[in-house]
């Protein structure tokens, strides 16, 4: 039983077309915790001519200011709902307010870990510039490289939290207002006892508090999205309970807050959202433009795989295009919007090739050209399926050979992995880097349980009623376009205000059918990107209350009975679901990690040089400050190779050879984990077989680690050892190792 005793406090620590529009307003017609939570009070100071006057501003009348007014409320709800679920979860598996400052640094392992020590080096800085110097010329990640992490690892949600960190603890700090609680920790079994705190004035409380927050709001954003989607609330309650009920398959933001799609996939869905909006405005405003940009780059900012992600909507908008649901002019003004985008995160990003060499820019590029030549299309290929078909050719021809251009030109290889990776899916090649992605769960194919669970909470199901629907009439617009040989049913847009909007509004479903099936493949793909697939999922279930869709049901009544009744039936496995959710209770210990770093902090120099495994070299950098030459962030080709170079003392190769390579990369210490020299989770997977591919003049033999494990002479010297970890010290010459 932990004891937790009180120590001390710290201190520091309108018009109809306008309503038609607006995001938050449904168009007419259209149908177990150990700690209680503190809950702060609300006052509400606006008098009723101040709402009258926000409401004349909006255009509104008291009926659509009502409905925006419960809309918004109930996005409150579900976003709070969501944070609390969150914290809740967080708090049951780790009993995080319960750790020392040590082990809650130990509980981000591999990159999370890595991300979470530069938003510690800026806040321990002397001030915040010098911890932004620090982070954009750091020696400590790569050693003995200087490198500026802020341009290789997305760090800019580390910078602004770091940065609202110290204008936090300043503020309160001058005030005299207490920012933490912290308490002596009892924690048994003979260990010592040790110091916790929790409250804003603790980083790491600040850090998760602030991303469970983030992740709290995408939950409204969610809610408001279903809604406008659907034209029904109902809708949004059943987009946000489809994502509580399918919480798992949704987001592992509960588990590895640090991680950069914590931070970024909130503003995709914002991002989503915007884009439904001008795809359903017949001529959306400069501004809506404007706030479609502001968060592609708050997007883009944090995670270098957002490239991705938007290669896919792109992708999705043009074959919309093609298809003719969306007008040329306003997918070059998409276009423009993404390409300003670009232009801006590269800058921001200090030139960071990967975004101008990736198949997102390529593609936007390509896209561009292939509109303004659409009337040369136009003569040369005959209308309908024959031009389709050229200019997706067309797309994806340029968008290939654009890559490798520039590619080339600008040298740029750190995405080089990526075709490999999706190489290796579709042949048998493997290769080193490819193996150290694929042999890990979250980068397989999908597993078969994970459709079997969408099909339990119907969440499959109802996605396949609305992806066939909406297939059946857009196969039935293209027959008729091509029996009456239209140019592209958008033409009809020009024609007819009335048939313009029809066709805009079947234009808004196909896209998200398209994206649907773009995340789809990716999640049957690469078992990890399952979180963009959920999510929209739930996003498309919101259909089912469309009048669109589905008026044939009868009057809205019946309509909103079925869909009573569908959501019942999802609540039995839905709530199956969640309570076993919060039953995981659990408790973060790692003594022989404790142990580890608290030997390396008490007996090796400040600058001692250290290598091992990706995910304890992230653990040593953060808790000990100490150099590192390898860590987990593997998109950059060089450090692919100093890792490879440090995990040849998990090959057949001698010890000589290996030893080598380390002196190469100026190690001093070496950190042995057993469980890597045997660890094996399927069949070609363990450590020495991987190395079989790329060494196979060695195969047969036994592993150096296994030797080493047994006797570490006469190539290294073990300095500390203990069930997990052994510390080999490399020699700097041979006559150390006498």
């Amino acid at each position: 039983m932990v004891a937790k005793a009180k120590k001390q406090t710290g201190k520091s620590p309108a018009t109809q077309t306008d309503r038609d529009r607006s995001p938050l307003v449904s168009p007419p017609g259209k149908s177990n915790v150990r700690r209680p939570g503190r809950e702060g009070k609300v006052f509400n100071s606006t008098h009723s001519n101040g709402l009258s006057g926000i409401r004349h501003k909006l255009g509104l009348t008291p009926s659509a200011a009502a409905k925006l007014g419960i809309t918004l409320l109930l996005a409150a709800l579900t976003g709070y709902l969501h944070w609390y679920h969150l914290t809740q979860l967080f708090e049951n598996d780790r009993h995080f307010s319960h750790l020392s400052n040590l082990e809650k640094e130990m509980a981000f392992r591999t990159e999370m870990g890595l991300y979470y020590s530069y938003y510690k080096t800026i806040i321990e800085a002397p001030s915040f510039l010098d911890g932004l110097h620090m982070v954009m010329n750091d020696r400590l990640t790569e050693h003995p490289l200087v490198i500026n992490t802020l341009k290789r690892f997305n760090l800019y949600p580390e910078v602004v939290l770091a940065s609202w960190y110290r204008m936090y603890t300043g503020v309160m700090g001058y005030f005299g207002i207490p920012t933490k609680m912290c308490w002596s920790i009892n924690r048994g079994e003979g260990l010592t006892p040790v110091d916790s705190c929790e409250g804003m004035g603790d980083p790491a409380y600040f850090y998760v508090a602030c991303v469970f927050l983030l992740n709290g709001m995408m939950m409204s954003i969610f809610f408001m999205y279903g809604s406008y989607l659907s034209g029904s609330r109902l809708g949004g309650v059943i987009t946000t309970l489809c994502f509580f009920f399918n919480h798992g398959e949704s987001t592992r933001v509960m588990w590895t807050p640090p991680l950069r799609e914590s931070f970024a996939y909130p503003f995709l869905v914002l991002q989503m959202l915007l884009l439904t909006y001008i795809l359903r405005t017949r001529n959306p405003s400069r501004t809506a433009m404007v706030a479609l940009g502001i968060s592609n780059l708050c997007f883009m900012l944090p995670w270098q795989f957002a490239q991705f992600v938007l290669l896919t909507q792109v992708a999705s908008l043009f074959a919309s295009y093609i298809l003719g649901y969306l007008a040329a002019a306003k997918m070059q003004s998409i276009l423009v919007t993404h390409m300003i985008t670009l232009g801006v995160c590269f800058v921001l990003m200090f030139g960071n090739s990967m975004l101008l060499t990736s198949f997102y820019a390529s593609s936007l590029v390509s896209i561009w050209v292939i509109i303004a030549m659409r009337e040369r299309f136009a003569q040369v290929f005959r209308q309908g399926i024959v031009i389709w078909v050229m200019q997706g050719l067309a797309w994806v021809g340029s968008t290939v050979l654009l890559k490798f251009l520039l590619s080339t030109v600008l040298g740029a290889s750190d995405d080089a992995h990526i075709s490999g990776l999706i190489k290796s899916k579709f042949t048998s090649y493997k290769d080193f880097h490819t193996l150290m992605y694929t042999c890990a769960a979250e980068f397989d194919f999908m597993e078969l349980e994970t459709p079997v669970r969408y099909l339990k909470t119907l969440l499959l199901p109802i996605n396949v009623l609305v992806v066939a629907l909406i297939a059946g009439r857009t196969i039935q617009d293209i027959v008729r376009c091509l029996r009456h040989g239209e140019k592209t049913l958008a033409k009809t847009e020009d024609a007819d205000e009335a048939a313009g909007s029809e066709i805009a509004a079947k234009g808004e479903l196909v896209y998200h059918s398209l994206q649907l099936v773009a995340f789809a493949v990716l999640a049957i793909l690469i078992m990890r990107l399952k979180l963009f697939l959920t999510p929209h999922m739930c996003i498309m279930a919101s259909l089912i209350c469309s009048r669109q869709l589905f008026g044939w049901i009868g009057e809205k009544f019946k309509q909103h009975t079925v869909v009573f009744a569908v959501l019942a039936i999802m609540a039995i496995q839905g709530m199956t679901n969640l309570q076993a959710q919060w039953a995981i209770i659990g408790e973060f210990s790692n003594l022989p990690q404790e142990e580890l770093l608290d030997w390396i902090q008490e007996n090796t120099r400040p600058n001692a040089v250290f290598a091992g495994a990706m995910p304890t070299m992230a653990s040593v950098k953060l808790s000990t400050g100490r150099p590192i030459v390898n860590h987990p962030h593997y998109e950059d080709a060089g450090l692919r190779e100093r890792t490879k170079l440090v995990y040849s003392m998990y090959s057949r190769m001698s010890g000589e050879t290996v030893k080598r390579n380390l002196m190469k990369l100026g190690v001093e210490f070496f950190i042995l984990e057993d469980s890597w020299c045997t660890r094996r989770t399927r069949p070609g997977c363990s450590m020495p077989e991987i190395w079989d591919i790329e060494d196979p003049q060695n195969v047969g033999k036994t592993p150096l680690c296994t030797h080493i494990s047994r006797n570490s002479r006469p190539h290294f010297t073990t300095v500390f050892s203990n069930d997990i970890y052994k510390v080999l010290k490399v020699p700097k010459a041979t006559k150390d190792l006498r």
